[in-house]
């Protein structure tokens, strides 16, 4: 995936279910076109194959299995994302934590298939700890500041920085994200310039009324 990254995690919202999430898709491909900066959703399971097939950015699951297919009621398996279109995962977001053992045999499960697999962590430790299982992104997300309209960039931007060294300490090779509390271009321009790969974010883009707006802040500044 071209840097830098912007990836919107659309989450349960109801902004972002049904028709808002084409919308969303819409704005998010239209901006991506404008600017040059790679842009991708995750969004709903239900949205999930319907944006895959309608719009031409990359469409990541919210959460994945590492189950084969078969007799396992109620989990997303790797086929099945696969088969609806996806470009690959988020795992263990702050929403939907997992075990080590699940979170690598959730990456190992997607790159089996080809497909992108974007670890969520909270710190610089778990950031090196999901780097030394090789996906190929880790979104690095201090809980505290999710959805707190404060940017992790403006309010912690060390944490950032220690993340990225603790990452490429581990592997070179793993790019990384930022979120909690991006909403603008300064945001996601202090994230790069810390030397990031792009940013993880929700709200700020799933509740506006315009997200196209939104997203044309987000990139204005790289």
């Amino acid at each position: 995936m071209p840097s830098p990254f912007i990836l919107v995690n659309i989450k349960t919202f109801k902004e972002g279910m049904g028709n808002r999430a084409h919308m969303i898709a819409n704005a998010a491909q239209l901006v991506a076109h404008e600017s040059g900066v790679t842009i991708g959703i995750a969004p709903s399971y239900i949205d999930l194959h319907p944006i895959c097939h309608h719009f031409a950015i990359p469409v990541y699951a919210q959460h994945v299995d590492s189950y084969e297919p078969g007799a396992h009621t109620g989990h997303i398996t790797v086929d099945a994302i696969r088969m609806a279109g996806a470009a690959g995962s988020l795992i263990n977001h702050s929403e939907r934590r997992l075990t080590l053992a699940d979170i690598e045999a959730s990456i190992r499960a997607l790159q089996a298939q080809n497909l992108i697999a974007v670890v969520c962590s909270n710190n610089e430790a778990t950031s090196a700890g999901a780097a030394a299982l090789a996906p190929e992104y880790v979104a690095i997300e201090p809980p505290e500041l999710i959805g707190s309209g404060v940017s992790v960039s403006k309010a912690n931007p060390e944490i950032i920085r220690r993340s990225v060294a603790a990452v490429h300490a581990v592997n070179a090779k793993v790019k990384v994200l930022t979120g909690a509390g991006i909403q603008s271009g300064d945001c996601v321009k202090i994230a790069v310039d810390l030397g990031t790969d792009g940013v993880l974010l929700a709200s700020s883009v799933v509740k506006a009324k315009e997200p196209a707006t939104i997203l044309r802040d987000l990139v204005s500044k790289l």
